[in-house]
């Protein structure tokens, strides 16, 4: 038989006819290119589609710059909020979370004082995840999607975060990226497996570049499309975790015409999810102690051990300035006033601030309940080669932690002796308190068996109490007389000259750090945040006014 391709053409064929069939194609080719061109979305829409949100996380003032970026390429974020942070320095305030949602952005919940969930009893668990939802429910907003802290949950976590009435909680590091997971996805399904561990990729930092973005957009555009969840926690400014606003502008420059060239679409999480708004749901109330009853009610002669054996459980360190504190759990016998152990603090290299042991600023589960009118008599023991003060902090019913006030200044004392203190009466809207001895020179301070207790149906300290003192941001310098009592209660001395340096700089010790790049990957297992003894800055007199507002920011706020 002979090949058809190389055939004479048929003289039966009139030559006008015998090419028609080539030219249509030609035509139908040309037409298809020229749609194309003029129709880009039409050949994308063929494709796979990819899913990009973009999250943003922790309340940074500098993401409403970034809110505006999006609004005005018609893109809408994710903003994942801790309410207990919103009107903070250097934070979001609640006007500005209005403007963002009025742009369109989503507003979802992060915890009240983004805590490491994995950490926390039960109760506080609860409460940091639905109290945080309320607040922002109070607030105006349409709350449907979380995102856990450090990206640390357990499956205690994630049942909680759907008790609390939330549609998903996301959850960092199981999307592929040139930083870690090699044998993860390079994105999540648009109907996840699990709605309440949403699979992300690692958080942006400063060593993200705008090819890295892009890659984490592309890998999942040329495998079949998904979703990408991209979160950022600065944009701009120096932090650690700091993308450059360029590098931010460029990615939405980018990230925008691919809509129409390559179906590929940005959305918020809740978009994606779907889901109603569920019902707002308030965590268990801690409530104050009442007649007798001391409200330092965990943890109060410093017994338990956490994870860290030099920092008791429920307790925090932190300070301010510059000096080099060293915290260190002491269970040499004449060291405890009470029990084996007690808390050893040294300062070395003072320069300015304090540093101090403080109950943990939570929402109940480890610092005192309170109630606003109320006075509460202030306790602890301690020793000291230097002058020590209270420091005292408190928390709003949203869960705002604020410097308030410091107590007299409490003499020297080679030998156990009770400080004891009456405050003011509790402003109102005030919940809860914490308050701990500060060392603010160099010296060594040893603190143990802490009390509060309501003034009414107080018991009596070790002997007659120095009398109650209205104080302002800075200590009273004038000496309050008080009878020694054997020794056993601590005498008031004038302020010292160190009391009064100001604070203008931050020491190594308090300056924050984050793990970026590779080292910032860990399998789920290891997502935690800091572990206790991790020095947080908690400003206090001689740097911020009373009643501001006091983020304790460790070493390694991420997530």
């Amino acid at each position: 038989m002979s090949d058809p391709s190389t055939a004479a053409p048929s003289p039966d064929v009139p030559p006008w006819r015998r090419r028609r069939p080539v030219v249509l194609s030609s035509a139908a080719f040309l037409l298809v290119s020229l749609l194309t061109a003029l129709l880009p979305g039409t050949a994308a829409a063929q494709l796979p589609q990819t899913v990009v949100s973009l999250t943003f996380d922790d309340d940074n003032a500098d993401q409403l710059p970034a809110a505006q970026t999006l609004q005005a390429a018609g893109m809408k974020g994710t903003f994942y909020i801790p309410s207990g942070f919103v009107d903070s320095p250097d934070y979001l305030t609640r006007a500005d979370l209005t403007a963002i949602a009025g742009m369109g952005h989503e507003i979802g919940g992060h915890t009240v004082t983004h805590p490491d969930l994995t950490t926390l009893p039960s109760d506080e668990a609860k409460r940091q995840i639905c109290d945080d939802r309320v607040n922002l429910t109070n607030w105006g907003f349409r709350v449907t999607s979380f995102a856990y802290p450090f990206a640390a949950a357990i499956a205690d976590s994630e049942a909680l975060a759907q008790q609390c009435g939330y549609n998903s909680a996301r959850g960092l590091g199981d999307i592929q990226s040139r930083f870690g997971c090699a044998d993860c996805p390079f994105s999540e399904s648009m109907t996840p497996d699990d709605k309440y561990y949403l699979k992300a990729l690692d958080q942006v930092d400063n060593t993200w570049t705008l090819a890295d973005l892009q890659t984490a957009v592309t890998n999942a555009e040329t495998n079949n499309g998904g979703w990408v969840q991209i979160t950022f926690h600065h944009v701009g400014g120096s932090d650690p975790l700091a993308v450059p606003v360029q590098t931010f502008d460029d990615f939405v420059n980018w990230l925008k015409p691919r809509a129409t060239t390559n179906n590929t679409v940005v959305k918020t999480v809740d978009q994606v999810i779907g889901g109603t708004v569920n019902a707002a749901v308030n965590g268990p109330v801690v409530s104050p102690p009442g007649p007798g009853v001391n409200g330092v009610a965990q943890n109060a002669s410093l017994e338990t051990g956490s994870t860290n054996p030099n920092v008791p459980a429920c307790y925090m360190v932190g300070g301010y300035g510059e000096n080099t504190p060293t915290f260190t759990t002491t269970t040499t016998a004449p060291n405890a006033q009470e029990g084996a152990k007690a808390e050893d603090l040294s300062v070395a290299n003072y320069v300015s601030g304090d540093a101090k042991l403080l109950p943990t600023f939570d929402l109940g589960g480890c610092s005192p309940s309170v109630t606003a009118g109320r006075t509460y008599s202030l306790r602890a023991w301690y020793k000291s080669n230097t002058v020590t003060q209270f420091a005292v902090y408190t928390r709003s019913g949203v869960g705002t932690w604020s410097y308030w006030t410091s107590s007299p200044y409490f003499a020297t004392s080679s030998t156990y002796t009770q400080a004891v203190w009456t405050t003011p009466a509790i402003p109102s809207g005030v919940t809860g308190l914490s308050f701990g001895l500060n060392q603010f020179n160099n010296g060594l301070l040893t603190t143990d068996s802490y009390s509060f207790y309501d003034t009414e149906g107080a018991p009596n300290p070790a002997a007659a109490a120095p009398a109650p003192a209205q104080r302002s941001a800075k200590a009273d310098s004038s000496a309050i007389s008080t009878a020694a009592g054997d020794g056993a209660l601590a005498s008031t001395v004038p302020a010292p000259p160190e009391a009064s340096t100001p604070v203008t700089d931050t020491g190594a010790a308090y300056a924050r750090e984050a793990p970026t790049g590779d080292a910032a990957h860990h399998s789920r297992d290891q997502r935690r945040g800091p572990a206790p003894g991790t020095v947080l800055l908690v400003p206090g007199p001689n740097q911020v006014e009373p009643g501001t507002p006091v983020v304790p920011l460790e070493g390694a706020l991420t997530g």
